[in-house]
């Protein structure tokens, strides 16, 4: 572990929930003196009582040693709060329906922000009865790739996974799907409203003469 729990922290946190020191130390069981210490630097809480003060803080052991507090809305979330995170050291990708607290390869990682495509980033889009057929225009070299596509509705999440040398796209069940991702190794997170990529495909894109063509083509191999 790289970090641990600062006494500036645990004073925020404990003012945050109106407790004084003495009621901090008796649901701990130590002395006000001893939280006096953590929260004027002159000492730190010992390991075993990170999962107690969390508790009592209300928060979790990893926000308490971050110093990074969730405010969890989340209790009434759907899938169209969906956040994404992208580990830069393994790809790993995680999913969440809100904000969270999240780590991998000991690297905080923080919630990919979705830009609009764009014609770096051209998406294809054909509605072929109950699924959409989705493609990218995009390069798949181990360099520079597009990692997964997903599909959000409010209540559903369907992900595939992509790699490198493999082809750009993807077939999802419409079910009400509200929103299209995709995330680009070197450009990050995109997103689209299915729709409109269906509906706007003549001004979507700077070079609507190609995207038509791509789109005969796609219509021809998957028709």
């Amino acid at each position: 572990m790289n970090q641990y729990v600062t006494g500036t922290v645990i004073k925020e946190l404990r003012e945050k929930n109106k407790m004084t020191q003495l009621q901090l130390a008796e649901k701990l069981g130590v002395s006000d003196k001893c939280v006096s210490k953590w929260e004027t630097l002159r000492g730190l809480p010992d390991i075993t009582l990170l999962e107690p003060i969390a508790e009592a803080l209300r928060v979790s052991v990893t926000e308490l040693i971050s110093g990074n507090t969730i405010h969890n809305t989340n209790v009434s979330a759907n899938m169209l709060r969906s956040k994404f995170y992208v580990c830069p050291i393994c790809g790993n990708v995680i999913h969440t329906m809100g904000e969270a607290a999240i780590h991998c390869h000991g690297i905080q990682l923080m919630p990919l922000e979705a830009e609009e495509t764009d014609e770096h980033h051209m998406i294809f889009i054909e509605r072929v009865e109950d699924e959409y057929y989705v493609r990218i225009d995009h390069s798949m070299t181990k360099q520079h790739y597009i990692s997964f596509v997903a599909a959000v509705s409010s209540d559903d999440m369907q992900m595939v996974k992509l790699y490198p040398e493999g082809n750009a796209e993807a077939r999802f069940k419409i079910r009400r799907v509200k929103r299209l991702f995709f995330y680009c190794n070197r450009d990050g997170l995109f997103s689209i409203d299915p729709i409109k990529g269906i509906d706007d495909k003549e001004s979507g894109y700077d070079d609507s003469q190609e995207r038509r063509e791509l789109e005969k083509a796609a219509e021809y191999l998957f028709g």
